[in-house]
C-alpha cells in the first residue's frame, strides 16, 4: 500500500483519487470544496484538512488543479514545505509550459523528484480509470512516475524533459479542437446535402475523412458509439475546458513563434460558443452552432 496525497478533486480529480483508493493504496484526499472531498470519502479516500496534513507523509503527492497559478503556488507554498524529501512529486494539470518548468525546477533544488504529467480522456475516462498520460520528467524517473500512475491509466507516455508534458497535451488538444471542428462542418453539409448521418459515418470511418472525432466520439446523437451526443452533451469534455487549451496553445505559439492559424479561428469559435452560454456542454456540442440548432440544447 502506498500513501498518495491527492490534491484537487474536481470532475477529473475525483474519479482518479477514486481509482487509487481502488487500488488499495492510502490516499489522502484534499480539496477546498467540501462537496468535493465528502464524495472522494466515500469512494475509499481518506479526508485531509490542509495540503499540507494530506502531504505530510506521503510517498506519492499527486495535484490536479485549474491553472499555472494554482499549481505555482500550491507547490511553492505547501507542498515542496511539507512533503518529504523521498516523495514523487506528479502534477496532473493542464497548464502553460513555462509553470510547469518553473515548479520542475523548484522541486529539483528542494530535492524532489518531480513530473508534469498532463492527462487525455475526459471524464468518463477519469472515472474508468483509463487515462492518457503525457509525461515530462528526468529520464530515470519515469519508471516510478508510471508505476504510480498506472491506477489511472490507460497508458503513460514519456514525452521528455520537464514541460514536455504539457507541450504534448497542448498541441494534442489543440489538434482535437480543429478535427472535432472539421468533423461537425462535415455532418452539417452532409445533412444539407440530404445525406444520412449513419451513412455518411460509415463512408466517413472507412475512407479518407477517418479520423477519433468521427470514429470514437461522434457529434450526432444515434450514430456510431456512445458519446456525449448521446446525452444531451453532457459529461465529456466542457467547451470551456477545451478553450482554456486553446488559449494555452496560443500563448505557448506567441511564445514561441510558432504559426498557428487554424488553433486560432479553433479558438475563435469555441469562444463563440461559449460566449453564448455552452461552456458547460461537451465540445461536440458545437455541431448545433452549425447547423443553427442552438435551442435544443436548452
Amino acid at each position: 500500500m502506498t500513501r498518495i496525497a491527492f490534491i484537487g478533486l474536481g470532475n477529473m480529480g475525483g474519479g482518479m483519487a477514486a481509482n487509487q483508493a481502488k487500488a488499495q493504496h492510502h490516499v489522502s484526499a484534499f480539496d477546498l470544496s467540501a462537496v468535493a472531498l465528502e464524495r472522494a470519502v466515500a469512494a475509499g479516500c481518506h479526508a485531509a484538512g490542509s495540503v499540507a496534513e494530506a502531504v505530510v507523509d506521503a510517498e506519492v503527492v499527486i495535484t490536479m488543479l485549474p491553472a499555472g497559478a494554482h499549481v505555482r503556488g500550491v507547490y511553492g507554498d505547501q507542498i515542496l514545505v511539507h512533503a518529504p524529501k523521498t516523495a514523487l512529486l506528479i502534477d496532473c494539470s493542464t497548464i502553460d509550459v513555462e509553470s510547469a518548468r518553473a515548479v520542475a525546477g523548484q522541486a529539483r533544488a528542494a530535492g524532489f523528484r518531480f513530473a508534469d504529467a498532463p492527462v487525455s480522456g475526459g471524464i468518463m475516462a477519469a472515472e474508468a480509470g483509463t487515462l492518457a498520460f503525457m509525461v515530462g520528467c528526468e529520464a530515470d524517473d519515469f519508471a516510478a512516475v508510471e508505476a504510480a500512475l498506472a491506477p489511472m491509466s490507460r497508458v503513460t507516455i514519456h514525452a521528455g524533459d520537464p514541460g514536455a508534458g504539457q507541450a504534448a497535451k497542448i498541441c494534442n488538444n489543440m489538434l482535437l479542437g480543429i478535427s472535432m471542428l472539421g468533423t461537425c462542418e462535415a455532418f452539417a453539409l452532409a445533412e444539407k446535402l440530404g445525406l444520412a448521418a449513419d451513412r455518411f459515418f460509415e463512408i466517413a470511418t472507412k475512407s479518407s475523412g477517418q479520423c477519433w472525432s468521427v470514429s470514437t466520439y461522434c457529434p450526432v446523437p444515434g450514430v456510431g458509439p456512445s458519446t456525449p451526443a448521446d446525452r444531451q452533451y453532457e459529461g465529456g469534455f466542457a467547451t470551456a475546458m477545451m478553450l482554456k487549451d486553446l488559449k494555452l496553445a496560443q500563448d505557448a505559439a506567441a511564445r514561441a513563434g510558432a504559426s498557428i492559424p487554424m488553433g486560432a479561428q479553433a479558438e475563435a469559435l469555441y469562444a463563440l460558443f461559449d460566449g453564448n452560454g455552452f461552456g458547460g456542454k461537451d465540445f461536440s456540442a458545437v455541431l448545433q452552432m452549425l447547423r443553427g440548432r442552438l435551442s435544443e440544447l436548452n
